[in-house]
């Protein structure tokens, strides 16, 4: 696969200045298309609505700090990262909070803090009314066997095989329930077949006309973009037929009902960059093995998911290449883990010591995802 990562000059010279001020590795965000791509979800025309930005995308205050002033408020599915978003300025009525499994210490938390919360089973609903008798909460739903599921990159979130929701056999007991004021649906992850996504909507809307006191539908993220075997996201058809969906289901329940979004990965990806520096070279197997002071622990999507994560590479030369013609390369980190890479498969053109690695497609679920395991620091992250 031949890379084709375009960055534009204030980033280049921003990585140039970080890097001869010894900072790799690092992550580097352009503050403008994080802007950006709030905008295409604020854009949305229908009305009433919420974006909620998922925080396990990235969870830096200054990544929070740009998407705030962009008008996008927060879902999360943690205790942590409540009290982040609570720390960073936002009232409880902006914060979803889903999770599955809520132990009776998180509850009250989350009731304290006066988020919306989103249940995942008759169970929970059940211990939040004795918790909280007459106190309203989101359902999660699950769509069952009346859409055919698609594995998405990790693996199917809606069918009989997920564990995740309520199906509507189960849902249906809450029908004419006067404590249920919203229902929420995450469909998959990095999906770009908007049909499937309406497939699903719809059958999500259908159980929605079960609860009088209904507010707010959440058909959650899962936008796909920028990956191996994924075409590109189309937000203006999206756009045009969630809005549609919803104007339809206001129209028949009489109110107009809130949609609620939650980006997650689409809001950063394409916007932040990883920077380290090539340390060694080896040729094996026709091959060329970059080796970085970097490690896939603070890179990690590549590790996490191998068989999708797309992330391309550009590299700037310390001093003039004579041959520049890509070959067969892999960028490998710095430990002695045998599935330590950071990039496999791709063509590169001959590099030496020295050398800057910028992998794009860095913004969403790379920082966020960084782990103890082997040992190497969280990498520092800089807003352009």
């Amino acid at each position: 696969m031949i890379n084709e990562l375009t960055i534009n000059q204030p980033i280049a010279e921003k990585i140039r200045e970080l890097t001869n001020e010894g900072k790799s590795p690092f992550y580097i965000y352009d503050t403008k298309i994080i802007e950006k791509n709030c905008h295409h979800f604020t854009g949305i025309p229908y009305h009433p609505k919420s974006v909620h930005f998922a925080m396990m995308a990235n969870s830096h205050p200054g990544f929070l700090k740009i998407i705030k002033q962009a008008g996008l408020k927060i879902f999360v599915n943690s205790v942590l990262h409540l009290r982040l978003a609570l720390d960073m300025g936002y009232k409880g009525s902006e914060i979803i909070y889903a999770s599955s499994a809520m132990d009776e210490k998180s509850m009250f938390l989350v009731k304290e803090s006066g988020a919306k919360l989103v249940l995942d089973s008759l169970s929970q609903f059940e211990l939040w009314q004795s918790l909280f008798p007459g106190t309203s909460v989101g359902i999660r739903c699950n769509t069952g066997d009346a859409v055919i599921p698609r594995q998405t990159t990790g693996g199917c979130f809606i069918g009989n095989e997920s564990r995740l929701g309520l199906t509507p056999d189960a849902l249906i007991q809450f029908k004419e329930n006067p404590f249920i004021d919203g229902l929420h649906m995450y469909v998959g992850t990095n999906i770009s077949e908007i049909d499937y996504f309406m497939e699903c909507y719809q059958q999500l809307v259908k159980m929605a006309e079960w609860l009088p006191n209904i507010e707010y539908i959440d058909f959650g993220g899962g936008f796909g973009q920028g990956e191996k075997h994924c075409s590109a996201f189309d937000m203006e058809e999206y756009s045009q037929k969630v809005t549609a969906i919803m104007e339809n289901v206001s129209s028949r329940l009489g109110k107009q009902i809130r949609l609620i979004l939650e980006p997650g990965r689409m809001i950063g990806f394409d916007a932040g960059y990883f920077v380290c520096k090539i340390t060694d070279i080896k040729h094996r197997n026709q091959q060329q093995l970059i080796g970085v002071n970097a490690s896939c622990v603070q890179f990690p999507r590549p590790m996490l998911y191998p068989d999708v994560a797309f992330h391309p590479v550009a590299i700037i030369h310390q001093n003039q290449i004579e041959n520049t013609e890509p070959i067969p390369s892999s960028i490998y980190g710095c430990s002695t883990y045998s599935r330590d890479y950071l990039a496999q498969g791709i063509e590169l053109p001959p590099s030496e010591p020295g050398d800057i690695v910028i992998l794009g497609h860095a913004g969403s679920y790379c920082s966020s995802a960084h782990s103890d395991f082997l040992g190497f620091p969280k990498a520092e992250e800089f807003f352009i």
